[in-house]
């Protein structure tokens, strides 16, 4: 089983209420291949919400307590953050899920590059703090950026 970020499959949960459709992730979910999950929901966030950026950091910083993950205007979600990146954990075991298409650049699935915490679109190097926590734990993760298409 393969996990994917809720949003590429059309489903409406991105901060703004929309959603970053993308048919071949669509298609993995439509031959049973794949799970939809949604981290920032699943933390308990509401959708539509304010966009966050991990500040100063990465999602390992935040995993490991030194970073946090903060909205525009300074409110802190990483506690959201960290029960959606566990509880999205949990589901890969259960479903015994080895890789994750997950969302590029997002505080919460972003992998190799997220957003630097300044609200400007620049970026850093780094994993969201749901796909740190993925692959520390052995599953592949993917961006919707990468090829898929043999998955």
């Amino acid at each position: 089983m393969i996990l994917v970020s809720a949003c590429l499959c059309g489903i409406n949960t991105k901060y703004d209420g929309g959603n970053n459709l993308d048919e071949r992730v669509l298609k993995l979910l439509r031959e049973g291949k794949a799970i939809p999950v949604c981290p920032e929901q699943l933390g308990g966030q509401s959708t539509p919400r304010a966009a966050h950026e991990i500040c100063n950091g990465t999602g390992a910083g935040v995993l490991d307590g030194n970073d946090r993950i903060l909205g525009p205007e300074g409110d802190d979600a990483t506690e959201e953050f960290l029960r959606g990146a566990n509880e999205t954990l949990r589901i890969a075991k259960e479903c015994g899920a080895k890789v994750a298409v997950l969302k590029a650049r997002s505080p919460s699935c972003g992998f190799g590059k997220i957003y630097d915490g300044t609200f400007t679109g620049s970026k850093v190097k780094g994993n969201g703090v749901t796909a740190e926590l993925l692959r520390r734990n052995g599953i592949k993760i993917y961006t919707e950026e990468d090829e898929i298409s043999n998955l």
